[in-house]
């Protein structure tokens, strides 16, 4: 048996680009036979930076859709936080895979640390650093000696991710290979993820 886990999706409640709340998302890939699902709201300066209060409290807003989630889908979807962390400066995109609530509210505006200060934290800690849709137009392909992986596969019909490219270059520098939908709306469902021999219900698998 194969178990299939989204990991590349975002909800209406923090990224504005989402078009779908979150209890909605856990229940559509439900339907598609998703097992897991990562997700992956956008970290950066247009959402942190309009937000108002303390940091705990930009947290609390930035965290509620995974909670929401989590408590809508139960015991049908294991729900996993990630994110798609965007530096100041730049349009380029990484998906952060093993992030924990507790390092995000120890750690405040990481969206202005820079890839190269970023990355040695996150491998301290544990975490993946994968270039999301690298080939899309306007990004930036970095050393991949400062990123674990790419997003080989972005299932988005919105852009032209040149995937092909994507999962040739990560093969050549021995970088992890990932593949989601990139979901923000209902014709984004299911369009991307990988699958496994077995159930993947934490971040740390």
């Amino acid at each position: 048996m194969q178990f299939k886990t989204e990991l590349h999706a975002h909800t209406s409640e923090v990224s504005p680009c989402g078009h779908v709340t979150a209890p909605e998302v856990a229940e559509r890939f439900i339907a598609q036979g998703y097992t897991s699902l990562v997700i992956t709201n956008h970290y950066c300066d247009y959402v942190i930076d309009t937000l108002k209060g303390s940091w705990q409290e930009k947290m609390d807003f930035y965290m509620h859709p995974y909670h929401l989630m989590r408590e809508h889908a139960g015991d049908r979807l294991n729900v996993i936080l990630g994110c798609e962390l965007r530096f100041e400066g730049s349009i380029n995109d990484y998906l952060i895979y093993g992030i924990t609530e507790e390092f995000l509210r120890e750690y405040p505006d990481l969206h202005k640390m820079g890839l190269r200060t970023f990355t040695p934290l996150a491998r301290e800690n544990g975490f993946l650093v994968v270039q999301a849709h690298p080939f899309r137009n306007g990004i930036v392909i970095v050393d991949p000696r400062d990123i674990d992986g790419m997003e080989t596969f972005n299932g988005t019909p919105n852009y032209d991710g040149r995937n092909p490219v994507a999962d040739a270059w990560a093969k050549q520098y021995g970088l992890i290979r990932t593949s989601g939908s990139d979901f923000h709306c209902r014709d984004h469902l299911a369009r991307g993820g990988i699958s496994t021999p077995r159930r993947i219900t934490t971040s740390r698998e």
